[in-house]
Formats: C-alpha cells, structure tokens, sequence
C-alpha cells in the first residue's frame, strides 16, 4: 500500500517550530509577531478560512490583526488600509484574502503589500526572488508542498517531476521550487495533450489543477509520489454531508510509493507555512 503522508502531523510539528521561534524573539528582541488579515466582504469560505488562520496565530504565539470591510466598498479603500499596515511597525505579515469583489484588482492590491510583508509570497518582488532563487518569501502551499514531499524525498536531482496545473499561486511556484532542487519538471495545463502519457513517466506528480479526481490510477507509475493539492467540495447523496475530494484518485493509488490525503495533506501545511512565513518576517524588525 502506498505511504499516506501525513500533513496534519507535519503541520503541528511545523506550529511547534514556529512557536519555539516566536517566544525567543519576544524574550530576546521584544519583538511580537504581528499578522494583518483583511476580510472584503463576507464570503462563507473565506470566513471559514480567516477564522483557521487566526486561530493559529493564537497557537503559535502571533498577534493577529482583523481588518474587515464591507463588500461594496472602494478598492481605494482597500489600498489605504494597505499603506497603513505597511507602515505599522507592529505588523509584519499582511494577508488579502482571497477571492474579492469585482470592483477591486487583486494585482493591484496584492502589489501594494510591501514585500517585506508579503507572507502569502504573491507579490512580484518576492515572485521574481524565487525565480531567481534569491530568497524572499515564498507562497505558503508551494512550500508546504516542498515540505511533504521532503518527508519521503532524499534527493531530487534527476528525478521526473510533473506539474499539474500552472497557476501563479500554486503551479509555477512549485515547479520553480522543484527545479532549485534540480529536478526535472514538466509543467502541464488545460491545453497539454497526452496528459495521461506524460504522468505515467513521473517519479513526482504533483496535482493542482482544481478539476477532482482528475488524476486516476493508471496514470501514475509504481513507485511514484503523489502530492494532492486540489480540494472540491462535493454535494453528498442521499442527505449525506457535502465531502471535500481532491485532485487525485488516491483510492485507485496503492502502487505508488506515497500519497497526500485531501482532507488532512496539503491543507494544514498551508497555514503552517503562512505562520512561519509571518515569524520570518518578522526577524526583519530585528535591531
């Protein structure tokens, strides 16, 4: 049977890392990591997934910040409340989430973050340093994906990864990651022909397409690796609750050497990685 690897684990040692890190640099600089959350309207998923963030902030030791603002209002608005922050010495993280009314530009926005404070890792700056493999701060599910699949990889020069999906959140970012390693990547997307074919000849596949059980069991060689990065919430039938299914067709996936369950792989190192990308920042406030 193939390894499950398990994230929600990973995830609570990750907390245990940040919380270590956090608590010295209260005792030591006096410096309490401060993450801004903004909330634009009152969307229910991105309600669910603010309170997940916050609560963690408590765990490990970061003050959090809840900026709300209502649906209708001005992507200036937005931007200002943005400048403030970047100017308060008491944040060092600042989070947009995602996704926001028609009326405001998500690029625009997102780039007026100061990249120093840019733990979600999307600004341009911190997007051209990881291209470039010059530091900065990396996007939170690419390095929680890099972090499970160290779990279960010693060495990727050579190996054949496959990503699946290109998107400037998720798909490039991994695959740039993945090429620092000197793995050799191949990134597919809605237009690649022969999906199937290229998969099978990966030692990684890495599923981020947002399209469920796009990825079945016969694309995946023996002995390969599968990390799930897709999460889709499913109605249940017959009055059963809706289910959360991911990209991969996991079930159908015993011949593979390990694989990322959805719920309980990707997820929780998302946040875990956002917490510690909030800690790093931080350190920049350092005398």
């Amino acid at each position: 049977m193939a390894r499950i690897i398990d994230g929600s684990a990973l995830a609570r040692s990750l907390d245990a890392q940040t919380a270590a890190e956090a608590a010295e640099l209260k005792s030591r600089h006096g410096i309490v990591p401060g993450l801004a959350v903004i909330l634009v309207g009152n969307d229910p998923a991105s309600e669910v997934y603010v309170a997940r963030k916050i609560k963690g902030c408590a765990r490990v030791g970061i003050t959090s910040f809840e900026h709300r603002l209502p649906h209708d209002c001005s992507e200036a608005e937005v931007l200002a409340l943005i400048a403030a922050l970047n100017g308060d010495r008491a944040i060092h993280g600042i989070l947009v989430q995602v996704p926001l009314p028609p009326q405001i530009d998500p690029a625009r926005v997102l780039g007026a973050i100061d990249p120093a404070k840019d733990v979600d890792g999307f600004h341009p700056v911190n997007v051209g340093r990881l291209s470039t493999g010059t530091g900065g701060l990396v996007p939170c599910t690419p390095l929680g994906v890099m972090k499970l699949l160290d779990t279960v990889v010693d060495d990727y020069r050579g190996l054949n990864a496959v990503v699946i999906g290109k998107s400037n959140i998720v798909g490039k970012p991994i695959a740039m990651l993945l090429l620092e390693r000197e793995a050799t990547v191949t990134v597919t997307h809605i237009e690649t022909r022969g999906l199937p074919e290229i998969a099978r000849q990966a030692d990684i596949v890495i599923a981020a397409a947002g399209s469920p059980r796009l990825v079945r069991g016969f694309w995946i060689r023996e002995g390969a690796i599968v990390i799930d990065v897709g999460i889709t919430r499913v109605p249940g039938q017959d009055g059963r609750k809706d289910r959360l299914v991911g990209d991969a067709a996991i079930d159908e996936m015993a011949h593979a050497a390990a694989v990322t369950p959805v719920p309980g792989g990707v997820g929780p190192m998302t946040i875990a990685c956002l917490l510690s990308n909030t800690v790093t920042a931080s350190r920049g406030a350092m005398p």
